[in-house]
């Protein structure tokens, strides 16, 4: 399988792109939602992380609780550690698996820490979706109802834009509106599809 990594920073604009791949016929696995199944309720590593943690990161209804869990974690190394220990390795087993199950052309593998970690090496090409800092931080602000210093927080904690530029294969620059995104996209996609088909 040809894979695309698709990457960008915090409210760059990932998912508008994916989507509109997605609408090509292009299958899209997605690191964060493989993050979330690998913890549904009723999984080995939700009872793990329970019976780690106390029942306590378990909201009423069985799930997790991700801020709680999110909370505990930031505030102890140790268990940040043993927690991706924990989850790593079944996020990478449950990406693998909709990659080798993907039937379209190529595959687009979406994932906001694609540089910062190892999932780089599994793509062909990568993806970068860029926008300029400031605008990142408006439509962050706007999208998640935060304000304008958890936003730089978050943005400062992330690889920074120059370095994700001189990382990837192929950018789209989302400044502009929809359509613009969308022609970039097309554009690339009809090279995809030449590069899958070469492979």
């Amino acid at each position: 399988m040809f894979v695309v990594g698709v990457t960008g920073g915090i409210g760059s604009g990932k998912t508008a792109v994916t989507d509109h791949f997605a609408q090509q016929g292009i299958e899209i696995i997605d690191a964060d939602l493989a993050a979330r199944k690998v913890v549904e309720s009723g999984s080995a590593a939700l009872e793990a992380i329970k019976n780690h943690f106390g029942a306590q990161i378990l909201l009423a209804n069985g799930e997790l609780d991700r801020p709680a869990l999110r909370q505990t974690i930031f505030s102890n190394a140790d268990e940040k550690r043993w927690l991706e220990a924990l989850l790593h390795p079944l996020i990478a087993d449950e990406i693998m698996n909709g990659l080798q199950a993907a039937r379209s052309p190529y595959a687009i593998f979406s994932s906001p820490l694609l540089f910062e970690s190892e999932q780089a090496l599994i793509c062909n090409r990568v993806l970068l979706v860029d926008v300029p800092v400031a605008l990142q931080v408006q439509r962050t602000m706007h999208r998640d109802d935060n304000d304008e210093a958890q936003v730089q927080r978050i943005i400062d904690s992330q690889m920074s834009r120059q370095q994700r530029l001189d990382k990837a294969d192929d950018v789209i620059c989302n400044d502009r509106d929809l359509d613009s995104l969308y022609r970039q996209a097309d554009t690339l996609h009809q090279q995809y599809l030449a590069l899958a088909r070469a492979k």
